[in-house]
């Protein structure tokens, strides 16, 4: 009997369960089914955001500003401090020691040549010029008489030509004192004007000459610029190269060219000397500072670019260059380069539009917009 109900109850059970377990996988169905919807929308949903975004980056341009190259004169300088001197400038000393007793002139005077500057003391001098003076009053005095006596054919020959003889050498003793006196005094050896008055009243100069002790003397009617080159700019720069002399106190740039070279280098510094001779100018002055720009290389078609815009990258130097509306990377070579531009040897073509504003901003395939 009980065997009878288990057996009974058994198919009932089986039932049962295969009755929930079909509830439950309809329930997942559906819950699967409706999350496969949500997330059928939320890809929609994505799609359309991405879509946007990229319609959005497609407009953004970068702004940018460009440079059409085109074959142009480009000149590589050396540049070095200079300063601008008279053809003639010297320094006037006396030729004998002695205190200084009177300066004559000041600062900016125009002198002539010859012209007295100072006066040193010489008064021993003077005094033995007024007493060879007395001794040579004497000697005119005898020998006038024995003129007049020799023309009566009174007195011998050989007395007139004593008293001449005395008379002729105190003449020359005198003339000796006053070139001794002379000595004593600066006087200028050029025509120019006074630059520089290195003594002063009480001064004493010693007889052997201090280069450092005299009055400057500089003939502005023919200035040049002058500067020294270090050794290894020797065979670069030559007699005739362009020139700019930049007074940038004045703002003003003058062009001219290399009038001299020297050939020998000095011993102790190791450098070279070069010129620009300028003749009269009224606008520039013993003593101003410029800088000399010496061109020593030059090409007629060359492709110029400002260095900054120049990239240094693994695979050599780099600029970007407008196609279109796009930046392009262009691997380019560049030569010598001077007062901020550099010579492109290769790499860009004449009528190429380099980007000289906003190349920091761009890469390679992106949109600009020129400004």
């Amino acid at each position: 009997m009980k065997r009878s109900v288990y057996l009974l109850l058994i198919p009932t059970i089986i039932l049962a369960a295969c009755g929930g377990g079909d509830k439950s996988g309809k329930k997942a169905e559906a819950e699967l089914t409706k999350l496969k919807k949500e997330r059928a929308t939320l890809d929609e949903k994505i799609s359309k955001l991405e879509a946007q975004n990229k319609g959005n980056d497609s407009g953004k341009a970068t702004p940018v500003s460009v440079v059409q190259v085109q074959p142009q004169t480009f000149s590589s300088y050396v540049e070095v401090q200079a300063n601008v001197n008279g053809e003639q400038n010297v320094m006037a000393m006396p030729q004998v020691g002695g205190t200084v007793n009177r300066i004559l002139v000041k600062v900016g005077q125009h002198v002539s040549k010859g012209q007295t500057l100072a006066v040193l003391d010489a008064s021993a001098t003077e005094q033995q010029i007024k007493g060879i003076e007395a001794q040579l009053s004497y000697a005119k005095s005898v020998y006038d008489k024995l003129q007049k006596l020799w023309a009566q054919n009174i007195g011998s020959e050989v007395q007139l030509l004593q008293a001449k003889a005395n008379y002729e050498f105190q003449l020359k003793q005198k003339a000796a004192l006053v070139a001794q006196r002379e000595m004593s005094m600066i006087k200028s050896p050029i025509s120019g004007t006074v630059d520089a008055v290195n003594i002063k009243e009480g001064d004493m100069i010693p007889a052997v000459g201090n280069t450092a002790m005299g009055i400057r003397v500089v003939n502005s009617d023919a200035l040049k610029v002058q500067a020294n080159l270090g050794e290894n700019y020797l065979g670069q720069v030559h007699d005739g190269d362009p020139v700019n002399l930049v007074f940038e106190g004045r703002q003003d740039t003058m062009r001219t060219k290399l009038t001299y070279v020297s050939k020998a280098v000095d011993p102790i510094s190791r450098a070279f000397q070069v010129e620009v001779r300028l003749g009269n100018n009224s606008k520039l002055h013993p003593n101003m500072s410029c800088k000399m720009q010496i061109a020593n290389y030059q090409n007629s078609k060359a492709i110029v670019i400002p260095v900054n815009v120049i990239q240094k990258t693994a695979e050599g130097e780099m600029v970007f260059v407008a196609d279109g509306n796009k930046a392009k990377s262009v691997m380019i070579k560049s030569g010598r380069s001077s007062n901020g531009y550099a010579e492109v040897l290769s790499g860009l073509n004449p009528g190429d539009k380099v980007i000289t504003e906003g190349y920091e901003e761009v890469d390679n395939g992106e949109l600009i917009s020129v400004e």
